[in-house]
Parts: structure tokens; sequence; C-alpha cells
């Protein structure tokens, strides 16, 4: 997931006040009385949340009625920047509800998701769609040399304009009222098809009954089962509990020498929303696809996918599959075959008589790490303890931009496993604070994100407020008296969710407001994942949990030798997900008949996806696609070129070099979402990003 900006109108921000009863009876509505203006997430009940929304749209349309009223010529001031600056307690309200419906799901919060949405998605069609709106902004574009602008808000007005336009305004009125229809429709479609995979997830376990067969588990897998299954109390049943979160899942899928039982997790994690119940996603996705090309034609476009990559750095579809099929999946397909041979060989070495098949690829490949570089997952998770690695990543960012990272109590949060962290900058000065959430449970949905209770801007009274960001990830918890013990995939993924964090506490942006080319987004993150496994980073973190012995030289030598083992397989599933994802919605025309799973058999068979690898998201629960990745998850990978490259720079100099972290920060992390992305990168690598370093790192230039 990543740095979350609202840049619908209708979740920008300004000052407000309430009446002193409202102030009593709901914390939302009253003025927040809290260090540094967080949430008061402690506060907040579910009955508070509709009443809350009621008055903040309300607030939020008088404030707007104000600026659209306005007898006074349209200036950037009068309209664009008053924009910017109304709606800030329905943006509130809204991102202390989307924390609730994100890490503490309950069935009443799903079911008023279901009904605020809509209504959200109505509320901010009636204030874009609405001409006087359209026509203050193009009087104001138009005449934007008039107005001694700064870049910034020559980017944002034009940004604006365009965006206008993009989301129906110069339609006709009843065009504007179908699409309308369709986005409210969209919206209640999209927050159901989550809902359902968080319950598919939930209501799946592999209860383990006979110790035979934990046979081949690492000792904290099968404890942390244990727990699980004291936990959900499976009645009846004394054993071990296995779940679908990655957490319990994958090293099962690596260890369980239990054929039959790698195959029951595995067909279940990959079925997810498939099973023709009332949790199914088929026909959802159906009509969300189907909803997706009404809008785009609606709007001029020929597809979704022409749609969503029109203000990207991709700027149009073909561009992505030049990418994706033209210049990788072709030069990935014989790697990854090799692997599966590879794998084969084992099987047949061990007297298996049988046809690797996908839920034999992680328990092989593991057989096949440990006999090729005498490396075992389990041998190395000793030296990734969370806590250790937590302040890995904040030693390699003081030792990049001088910023601190300490404790601080006193912070109201979402839920009680939160931590929070004061970030100073070198000279002590306040920065940031920071969340994070690091372990999974059944109210909170899966994946990894950054997201943001504030973003950086400056108040029309001149007051900086500073960003409040979040890391929510879903990390392999303690278990009995051993710590939370990381896998190298985990670690990763920490370093990645940091990087979308320093992206939103280095930002400088003026206003509520951004424009992110969505294909840009990975680049923060992408990059922090370099500096995970360098062999100076892992002797600043990566310690015994038990002895507090530094990793060894041996140890870091096999992590090196083996960095780009089963390198195939990794790329091969997140092309098949982007070229899937693109393939959906490249749908010129509505098909009623339309059947997602038959469409992914077909193209994944046509670009000759080998039948031992699933997509990384197979349709049914691909939640990347219900909103911001959807013609997007190409987006990773557009990024991997970009942080191929631009990692080049401090391997050019340091890893440590403080100008070029310097160079990187200014140029790209301030200016995310008020300057264009190609600039931004041109400004830090002084030329346009080469795909020379990622098709050398995967061995296929």
């Amino acid at each position: 997931m990543k740095k979350v900006l609202f840049i619908l109108i209708a979740f920008v921000m300004v000052s407000v006040s309430c009446n002193t009863e409202v102030k009593e009876t709901n914390p939302l509505l009253a003025e927040w009385d809290t260090p540094f203006n967080v949430p008061p997430f402690e506060e907040v009940k579910v009955e508070h949340f509709v009443p809350a929304f009621e008055e903040a749209m309300k607030q939020h349309k008088a404030e707007m009625e104000a600026i659209l009223s306005n007898p006074e010529e349209p200036t950037y001031e009068n309209t664009i920047e008053a924009a910017y600056y109304a709606g800030d307690l329905l943006g509130k309200v809204n991102r202390v509800f989307g924390e609730f419906n994100s890490v503490n799901i309950s069935d009443e919060i799903q079911v008023l998701a279901q009904e605020i949405y809509p209504k959200l998605s109505a509320h901010s069609d009636e204030i874009r769609l609405d001409p006087r709106y359209f026509k203050r902004v193009k009087a104001v574009y138009e005449n934007r040399d008039q107005y001694d602008l700064t870049d910034e808000q020559l980017f944002l007005l034009e940004n604006d304009y365009k965006g206008f336009i993009r989301s129906g305004a110069a339609l006709p009125e009843d065009q504007k009222e179908e699409l309308k229809k369709i986005n409210q429709e969209l919206s209640v479609l999209t927050t159901k098809f989550s809902q359902n995979v968080l319950a598919e997830v939930n209501r799946f376990k592999l209860v383990v009954t006979d110790e035979a067969d934990l046979s081949g588990l690492p000792e904290a897998s099968i404890q942390a089962a244990k727990e699980t299954a004291e936990a959900e109390g499976v009645e009846g049943v004394e054993g071990w509990v296995f779940t679908i979160n990655k957490p319990s899942m994958i090293p099962f899928l690596q260890y369980a020498d239990n054929r039959e039982l790698r195959k029951e997790i595995y067909d279940a994690y990959v079925n997810q929303g498939n099973h023709d119940d009332e949790y199914d996603n088929k026909e959802i996705l159906k009509k969300i696809l189907n909803l997706r090309v009404q809008r785009a034609k609606l709007l001029g476009y020929e597809n979704h996918a022409s749609y969503r990559t029109e203000n990207r750095m991709a700027q149009n579809p073909e561009r992505v599959f030049e990418l994706l099929q033209d210049k990788l999946w072709a030069g990935i397909l014989p790697k990854v075959k090799a692997e599966r041979a590879a794998l084969q060989k084992m099987i047949d070495k061990e007297g298996g008589d049988f046809k690797l098949a996908p839920h034999d690829w992680f328990y092989y490949t593991e057989k096949l790490r440990k006999e090729k570089y005498d490396l075992d997952e389990s041998e190395v998770r000793p030296y990734f303890e969370l806590e250790n690695v937590r302040q890995g990543i904040f030693d390699v960012a003081k030792k990049l931009y001088g910023i601190t990272f300490t404790p601080i109590d006193g912070i109201p949060v979402p839920h009680p496993e939160t931590t929070v962290y004061e970030v100073k900058e070198a000279d002590g000065s306040h920065l940031a604070l920071f969340f994070m959430d690091m372990h999974p449970r059944a109210s909170k949905r899966g994946g990894a994100w950054c997201g943001s209770y504030e973003d950086h801007y400056i108040t029309k009274d001149g007051k900086e407020i500073t960003p409040l960001v979040n890391n929510v990830c879903n990390f392999t918890r303690p278990s009995g008296d051993t710590p939370a013990l990381l896998s190298a995939d985990e670690v990763h993924t920490m370093f990645h969710e940091f990087g979308h964090a320093l992206d939103g506490m280095f930002s400088e942006t003026s206003y509520p407001a951004g424009y992110i080319a969505w294909d840009f987004v990975e680049l923060p993150s992408q990059i922090m994942e370099h500096w995970a496994f360098e062999p100076e980073v892992l002797k600043m973190y990566a310690k015994h949990y038990k002895t507090g012995e530094v990793i060894p030289d041996e140890l870091i030598e096999k992590l090196k030798a083996s960095a780009n083992f089963n390198q195939g397989f990794a790329l091969t599933e997140v092309l098949a997900a982007s070229l899937l994802d693109m393939k959906f919605h490249m749908m010129t025309e509505v098909d009623p008949d339309l059947d997602v799973m038959q469409v992914e058999k077909e193209y994944l068979n046509e670009i000759g996806l080998i039948p031992e690898i699933y997509s990384r998201y197979r349709p049914t629960y691909f939640r990347h696609i219900m909103g911001g990745y959807d013609a997007g998850y190409y987006s990773y990978t557009w990024a991997n070129v970009l942080d191929e490259d631009a990692y080049q720079a401090f391997k050019e100099t340091d890893i440590f070099d403080q100008e070029t972290a310097k160079a990187f920060r200014d140029n790209v992390l301030a200016m995310n979402g008020i300057k264009d992305a190609m600039e931004m990168y041109v400004g830090f690598r002084g030329r346009e990003p080469k795909t020379d370093a990622l098709l050398e790192s995967l061995g296929i230039k």
C-alpha cells in the first residue's frame, strides 16, 4: 500500500467550529485537544460517525456555496485556494473512519461503510459537477498568466483544471447524472469486494490435530499455530491452527512435509472470493469492470486503462505493455522455466512420483536454496527480530538524512498495538509523528500500507501543519518466549513502507492538496529496499535475538549469493498480475456475460504463464484494483526502473552519501505531489531514467 493524498475536493481542509452541545457529545465534531492534533481515536465510538459525517458534509456544502456564489471575479485566492481550505472537518472525520475500516474492522463498521461511502461519493460529485465550480476554475486557469503564481500553484492549478475535465465537469447535465450513479455504485461494489476478501481470510482455518502433520515446520511456526488455536477457540479441538494470513501460510508452504495439507491451505488462498457463496466476488468484479467501461466511454476514453494512465508517467497503456510485455516478460520466462526444471529435478531426485504444482513451489524452493547456498530462511530469521529491524530503518534514515526517532507516550492511537515515534530534524526541530502497527488480527485488513492522519501544509493564517504518518503491516507475531522474528520478505516490506513514510514526512506541500503520478508513487518506497540487505546495513541491525551476536560474514555472503535466487518466480507472478489488471481494463465495451475467471485463464495461457505459478493476485481477491491501482498495478514494476536507476546514484558515491540523500530529499521526497514526476526525477538524477540497471539486476539485459 502507500502515501495517502485526499485529492478530492470533498476531503480538503479548513478549520471549522462546532456548537457546545455537539462538542460535548461527539469527539469527532469537537476541537481536538490532543498532542500534535492527533485524532482522538480512543474516544470515538461507531455511533459517532453518522452524525459527524452529516455535519461535516453540511459544513462543507456551506463553505463551497460561499465560494461558488461569490459575486467577485474568480481568482486563484478566492476560488482555488479557498476550495483547498474548505472541508477540513470532512477530511478529519473521513480519515478516522478510514482507519477504523482498516485496523478496527467490525460488523458494524462494515455495514456503516456500505452506507457512508456512497454518500461521500454523491457529496463529492454534487460539488465537483456543479457547473458554477468548473466555470470559476476554468476562468482562473485561462487567466493564470495574470496572477503571480508560484511553481507549486501553477502545477496544482493545471492539474485541478484537467481533473475537472477528467471527472466529468464539462459533460451535459444528463450525462453528469449518469456519471454520479456510476460513481456511487462503484463505491458500494468496491467496498463490498474488499469486505468479502477480509471475510474469506478470517473464516479459513487449517486445523491440524495430528502432530505428525507438523513435520518439517520450524518450532516458531508450530508455537504460533498453537497460540492461534487457543485464541480462535476451535470447539472440541486440541491442536494447531494455520490461516491464510501470510505470516502463518508462507512458513507452512515453505516447510510442511505434508503435501496434501500444503495444497489445502494454498488452494484456500488462491480461491478467495471464488466459492459461489455469500463472499463470492466474481459477479461483483464483473459489475465493477463494466461500470468502469461505461464511465470511461462517458468521459471520452476508449477504455478505463487509457483513462487511468493519461495523467501518469506512462501516459498510455501501450507504454505499459512495452515495458511489461516486450522488455520484461519475454526475458523473464526462460528464467522461471529454468527454475521450474530445477525444482522438478529435486522432486525426481527425492523419488517423488508427481509433477511440480503451485503448492509445491515454496517447499522445494526452500530445499533448493538449502542445497545450493547452504541457506535456510529459518537460519536467518533469528537475526531479524522486529525491534532490531525497526531500529535499523531508523538508523539508516539518520545516516542519510540526519533525522531521529524517539518513542513518545500520551498520543491517541487507533489500536493498542500501535507504537508512536516523534521524528526530529538533525537540529532537533519537530518534523512529524510516525505510527506503526505491525501484526495481523481478525479486525485488520491484510497487506501492508502507508497512510496519514495529516499531511504537511500551511494554514490560511500561516501556521505549519506537520505530518502524522502511519505504517500498517501484517508481520509475524511474537510467540511464547520468542519475539517477532521476521522473514527476509518481511524485512523488505518494512523498508518499503518506511520509504513511503519518509515521503510523507519530508513533504513540503503548501496546501492540503497534491497530485502524484501513480506510477511514480512507489519510487520512494522501493529505493529504500536497496538498503535492507547491504552488508554495512545488516551489520547495523541484524543481531541474534538470543545472543546479540551481529550477523556473521558467512551468512551475509550466503544472503548476497542467493539474492537473485527464485527471481524468475517473484517477477513472473507480479508481471502476471500487472498484465491481467491491464487486460481487464482494456475492455472497450460492456460485456454482460463477462466471466472474469475465464478471462484470467485464457489471457494468462495466451501470454505463456506456466501452470505451476499463479498470478500474485487472482481476480476475486485483487484488492489493489479496487481503488488507486486499477489499471495501475504495473506501477510497482514501472517504479522498479526508477528505483534501480536512482540507487545507482548512491552506489556511484556511497550508500550513505548525504549530498546524494539531500538531492533525493529536496528534488523527490519534498516535491512529490507538487511537481511533475519526470521533472522531479531529472532534478535528482540529472537525466531521465534508464532501464539498464533494472535489466542488469534481472540478468535479462
